[in-house]
């Protein structure tokens, strides 16, 4: 059984964020020395890498499911927690990352390219982190961000200079055994080769890769045969040679039909393979009759434009000439590409009217419900926690900071609609109230903090606690539009 392993699905789930701590100082005559909770611990990503070590993607077709180390959480007297850890996979040169739509994320070739699948999530801020001049001792902390998870597909395209194609058993296997120090399996029947075999040929001073994939028969780009499962093995290589059974034992087959066919799956299967320079190798002329077929059709091959080689694999004739001719095709094609340029930093500014959030409007079930999607205030939201007043309070400043709230204004919103923050699947949906009647006021001012004052009688206490929400109440009458 074949352990090569060229398409996979792979689920990343990259480490959450620690949790940040809400703790106070604590000491001998000094009972509220002030907040000094740590931050939590970013979550490690999960990384990507090619190694040239790496040949196939088997590992992750046993084991699909990978995870990376979540954060710490913070602790009291100002420590951090310990950052996750990120995980690092290794991945052939030449595999192509795609989403479950198909759409390419990146393109790993060279060693050391890397891809971050997973991005790890924040940690949260500890409360010494989120004290200010107006919160001098808050009195919670913002909790780690999930980390992210994605699903992706891992899919090889060998990276090589030639590529051998043809039809099964014509040689291919046994050519690239006498060219280079590949060992591959050959037999003396059809689709002996189920796996890309690659070898190195050193040719003068020219030293190249050769790819022998598995044979292909008509209809191969339509999923007949092993075709379509290692045509993207083909589509790196910069050289394509065609290589021609001459002593074929089928009466319909001959090697100027086994090239019409071959072309024409090729041009069916695109990626510009259509363009790339040929070779045409009849080999087997050590058999009898393989000689006198090559001798026939070589003028008809060399009359539609191919240079054409006659080789034996067996018998190791022609395999020099052929060495030398693709060293000067691959030279050529090397020469052609385009210089690598040293890495550049693209920026990519916002716009000046980008607010970094939308808010539409939507009916469910004949009620208003206004929605709100961008990256900081889904953010914020993960980060709360919704048990904790002071950090629902902190969550409304926020958010009418950023300006949400006038743009629910704008959008219509009234007092008591539906308000849903984050997408539909995951949201988190409440009742909105303007600002002057949110937690974040109802709570107590915000440039104060009674916790760092002197201890107010009970009775004095209560009443200014009803002054303010009278307060806050004739504000809210004042301000409110409808």
């Amino acid at each position: 059984m074949t352990t090569f392993v060229d398409r996979v699905e792979l689920h990343a789930a990259a480490g959450n964020g620690g949790h940040g701590c809400a703790s106070v100082h604590r000491e001998k005559f000094k009972p509220l020395g002030g907040p000094d909770g740590g931050n939590g611990g970013r979550g490690g990503d999960v990384i990507l890498v090619v190694d040239q070590d790496v040949t196939t993607l088997l590992d992750y077709h046993h084991s699909p499911h990978r995870k990376a180390t979540n954060g710490q959480p913070g602790a009291g007297d100002n420590r951090s927690g310990k950052d996750g850890q990120d995980l690092v996979l290794p991945v052939p040169d030449g595999t192509v990352v795609l989403d479950k739509e198909g759409n390419v994320l990146a393109d790993l070739v060279g060693q050391g390219t890397t891809f971050v699948a997973g991005q790890g999530g924040r940690g949260g801020l500890g409360n010494a982190a989120l004290a200010s001049a107006r919160r001098k001792a808050p009195g919670f902390a913002l909790l780690g961000v999930p980390g992210e998870e994605r699903d992706v597909v891992l899919e090889l395209k060998t990276v090589a200079d030639v590529a051998l194609v043809g039809y099964p058993s014509a040689g291919k296997s046994s050519l690239i055994s006498v060219l280079s120090a590949a060992k591959p399996k050959i037999a003396d029947y059809p689709f002996t080769t189920l796996v890309p075999n690659l070898g190195v040929v050193t040719a003068g001073s020219t030293v190249y890769t050769v790819a022998d994939v598995p044979g292909l028969i008509p209809g191969a780009s339509q999923g007949r045969g092993l075709g379509l499962e290692f045509l993207r093995h083909v589509e790196r290589c910069s050289v394509l040679v065609h290589v021609l059974d001459t002593a074929t034992l089928e009466s319909d087959r001959d090697p100027v039909s086994d090239l019409d066919v071959i072309e024409a799956e090729l041009r069916e299967y695109g990626a510009g393979l259509e363009n790339r320079p040929r070779i045409v190798v009849l080999n087997k002329i050590d058999v009898p009759d393989g000689q006198d077929l090559a001798d026939l059709v070589r003028p008809d091959l060399e009359e539609r434009g191919y240079r054409v080689f006659e080789v034996s694999a067996v018998a190791h004739k022609g395999l020099k000439e052929l060495s030398f001719a693709l060293a000067e095709l691959v030279g050529e094609a090397r020469a052609a590409k385009p210089k690598e340029e040293a890495t550049r930093i693209v920026i990519r500014p916002k716009a000046v009217d980008d607010s970094g959030f939308t808010v539409t409007r939507e009916e469910i079930g004949g009620e208003p419900l206004y929605r709100v999607r961008g990256e900081k205030p889904e953010r914020w939201v993960r980060q709360t926690d919704f048990n904790n007043d002071e950090a629902v309070g902190y969550l409304a400043d926020r958010l009418s900071r950023l300006g949400v709230e006038d743009e629910l204004m704008k959008a219509g919103a009234r007092n008591g609609d539906g308000v849903a923050i984050g997408p539909e699947e995951n949201a988190v949906v409440f009742d909105w109230e303007p600002t002057m009647m949110a937690g974040a006021e109802m709570l107590g001012r915000r440039g104060e903090d009674h916790r760092l004052e002197a201890p107010r009688p009970a009775a004095q206490r209560r009443r200014d606690r009803e002054a303010e929400r009278d307060e806050a109440q004739k504000e809210y009458d004042d301000f409110k539009p409808f």
